[in-house]
């Protein structure tokens, strides 16, 4: 039987702390997820979706972007994959009773996590200035809403389309080019918070923003290196990935400024040694990096070999630098010139530790390096994966076998979502095939990215704001500043298959409009629909759902997008109703516009569907500026942490994926029913005159001179190992001390994970 929405929000009143664990998944695992499937779905409807997720006939995982192998296992699933079906897949209801009973104001108050336990939405809702309640809206009346605001605009570029990483490939198509022809490239997405650091790094370096590897390469690889990663919370399925590896003989090193449990050791419930046993110890290095420091500590790498270089030439890859790469001699003049000195100070490691690593980086043939969000969300992320490519470029680690980069994606389309043309920047080359296909000229001035539009909304330069999927105020930095933003829309949209925080944050006029889940049965004119995905891997695939929609009322994202599309655009040059009645019509255009995508519905229909062309992994061809790979000298700068002071990262908790909250437990650090908690090293906490579970607000410093503080209010301190002067709390609780204006150089991305804070002690009850 289903468990009820809970009835009353939860507070942190019942908080408890243990100590963290020291490995992943297990028993323990398999009996989080049956609660989760159990209390949303019921068994049986559970078992059912469940024996079709991430397999060949079934559905992808609304979750993570990571792949799967070609012999997949009965259960192809991880226990926050199974937490993510089951919220989308619950037989929990909101109706309009609900949103008759409870005013935005009420809403407004609640937490997320209350918000997201609430149930599935089945009707689309409208709120206008001076409502104290949402009301239902028919589709019809609400589409000639949107696009009567849409039409009314001065300018096209007035408007902002947002997109989250779970919309498919055909939805995403559909919805670019409904913008480009509306007239604006103001297309932001969630990769702009993300990966948008890897993207451009990559793009600079080797001509591509993806990743290089296949899970072949994983599995071949001799040393793999983990980095500002932790795939036992955020991307699990990588750990039996690891585990394959490592018994294979591979090498694993993890960098990062928290131990995490998954790293440590895998218990996997698929092995008899994961359930009865202790399973696989992974890690077989760990450096406890400073946050920030890893710049540092891949420039010093670099030296180090560059040294070793000098004793045995063959340490380099001569051939591959001199037939493929270029700056080789500009990046070594550079890095020769290193400061050991600031080099300690950045990273807090000895220099053994960073000649052990480089001593593993020698002995190793094949090198893996995988990153995640530890190494996009700071001002230097850029030139820090440059550094990476780097590393990989000197001993010929691209596009050989078992070796390459591999930023590891979030959202399970995300990569894909990208490469349909969600992008504030497209390329000429994009526009040009897009604009011959369909008979329009394409705006061709770039448009406003994720940060970019918050400020326009704030500024009166957006008044329209539209969004397919994502919760976009819980996702965003500096909240105060985003949600007055988004409050000065004349109207905002919100495609959803969930409540959440965003819809509670409203323009004059606000809308939500429900839709279909990954998992649900998509029946339009010519018969059930299938979609697609790309996963971090470059590998496309079908994603079919099989349960029956959670409403009668619900539509599909295409739908949406299409009859938006038709009532803004009423002499549009595209077929929106056959798009809407056969996604085979969208493919097709897809295989016309988008490179990789020649006979698009013939081989997305193959068993696994099939794998994108990437130059530099197929033929060691580099489409950069210079025709090569390009090696680059990157200024190192040490961020100094003031006394008194610490740099706190946000991170997700264990029962959270992005701004979605399945729990208040924090299993692996330890953490019970709660989630305002701050994680500090014993040693700082000394140094502070700060007692461990002592109640403190986060002050965010000024980001500029005369700027404003930044609050986060009442969280419990946390004895905890992370690295020295370093601290975390979880998001989107601590996303109001991000400061708008502190990004990413060349990437624009929020810097979340180096935020300059003190603890302030919360007067005594």
């Amino acid at each position: 039987m289903v468990k009820p929405a809970p009835e009353h929000d939860v507070d942190d009143s019942a908080l408890e702390v243990s100590d963290p664990v020291d490995h992943a998944a297990g028993v323990k695992a398999v009996v989080s997820s049956m609660k989760h499937l159990r209390d949303q779905m019921g068994p049986v409807r559970a078992t059912r979706t469940m024996a079709r997720i991430n397999q060949k006939d079934g559905f992808d995982c609304p979750g993570c972007a990571w792949p799967e192998g070609k012999h997949r296992h009965a259960a192809e699933f991880c226990e926050n994959g199974a937490k993510a079906v089951a919220e989308e897949a619950t037989e929990r209801r909101i109706t309009r009773d609900f949103f008759a009973s409870h005013s935005v104001d009420d809403l407004a108050w609640r937490s997320g996590y209350w918000l997201g336990q609430q149930g599935r939405l089945t009707e689309p809702m409208l709120f206008t200035a001076g409502d104290t309640h949402y009301r239902p809206i028919g589709w019809d009346e609400a589409f000639d809403l949107v696009a009567a605001e849409l039409q009314r605009l001065d300018s096209p570029d007035e408007a902002a389309f947002y997109t989250s990483g779970r919309t498919s490939n055909e939805a995403a198509f559909a919805y670019q080019l409904f913008a480009r022809e509306f007239g604006t490239n103001n297309m932001p997405d969630c990769s702009n918070m993300c990966h948008e650091s890897s993207g451009v790094a990559l793009t600079e370096t080797i001509g591509i923003g993806k990743g290089s590897v296949s899970l072949e390469d994983v599995h071949r690889a001799d040393l793999i290196l983990v980095v500002g990663q932790n795939p036992g919370t955020n991307h699990p399925r990588m750990l039996s990935a690891l585990e394959k590896a490592k018994r294979a003989g591979s090498k694993i090193i993890t960098i990062n400024p928290l131990p995490e449990a998954g790293l440590i050791r895998f218990k996997n419930p698929q092995n008899p040694s994961g359930v009865i046993g202790r399973g696989t110890r992974l890690a077989d290095l760990f450096l406890q990096i400073r946050v920030n420091g890893d710049l540092a500590l891949f420039q010093a790498l670099g030296r180090l070999l560059l040294e070793a270089a000098e004793k045995d030439p063959s340490v380099l890859d001569q051939s591959f630098i001199d037939e493929h790469t270029h700056g080789f001699a500009e990046y070594a003049d550079h890095v020769r010139a290193l400061d050991w000195d600031q080099v300690g100070a950045a990273t807090g490691l000895t220099r053994s530790e960073i000649e052990q690593t480089a001593a593993m980086l020698l002995a190793s043939e094949r090198t893996v390096v995988c990153w995640a969000m530890g190494l996009t969300q700071h001002r230097n992320s850029v030139p820090t994966i440059r550094e990476i490519v780097n590393v990989l470029l000197l001993r010929g680690n691209i596009g050989r076998p078992g070796a390459g980069v591999c930023p590891v994606r979030g959202h399970s389309n995300v990569q894909g979502d990208r490469t349909m043309g969600i992008y504030e920047k497209p390329p000429a080359a994009f526009l040009d095939a897009l604009g011959a296909e369909f008979g329009f000229e394409p705006p061709r001035e770039h448009g406003f990215d994720t940060v970019e539009t918050i400020r326009a909304m704030r500024d009166g330069r957006v008044k329209v704001f539209f969004a397919v999927g994502g919760n976009f105020v819980s996702a965003t930095p500096d909240t105060e500043v985003t949600e007055a933003a988004m409050r000065t829309c004349r109207l905002t949209v919100h495609v959803s298959t969930k409540l959440n925080r965003s819809h509670l944050v409203t323009g004059e006029k606000a809308l939500i409009l429900p839709t279909l889940g990954r998992t649900e049965v998509d029946r339009q004119a010519s018969g059930d629909q299938f979609v697609s995905v790309e996963d971090s891997m470059c590998a496309v695939h079908a994603s079919r759902g099989h349960l029956a929609p959670a409403a009668e009322t619900l539509l599909s994202e295409v739908a949406i997008v299409a009859r938006l599309a038709r009532r803004t655009l009423p002499d549009s040059v595209v077929d929106w109703q056959g798009f809407e009645d056969d996604y085979d019509t969208i493919r097709d255009r897809i295989a016309r516009v988008v490179p990789g995508f020649e006979d698009f519905n013939t081989r997305i229909r193959g068993e696994d569907g099939f794998v994108l062309p990437h130059p530099p992994r197929d033929a060691r061809r580099f489409p950069t500026s210079t025709g090569k790979a390009n090696f680059t000298a990157n200024h190192l700068e040490v961020l100094q942490v003031p006394q008194g002071h610490l740099l706190l990262q946000t991170i997700r908790s264990h029962d959270q994926y992005n701004t979605t909250i399945y729990g208040l437990d924090d299993r692996y650090r330890g953490i019970s029913n709660g989630r305002r908690v701050v994680f500090v090293n014993p040693d700082d906490l000394a140094d502070l005159g700060i007692a461990d579970a002592a109640m403190v607000d986060l002050v965010g410093v000024a980001d500029s001179p005369g700027g404003a503080e930044r609050r986060a209010e009442s969280f419990r301190v946390v004895s905890f190992p992370t690295a020295r002067q370093c601290a975390a709390a979880y998001f989107p609780e601590t996303n109001v001390l991000v400061p708008l204006d502190s990004t990413a150089e060349g990437s624009n991305t929020p810097t979340s994970k180096s935020v300059l804070v003190r603890l302030e002690p919360r007067p005594a009850r």
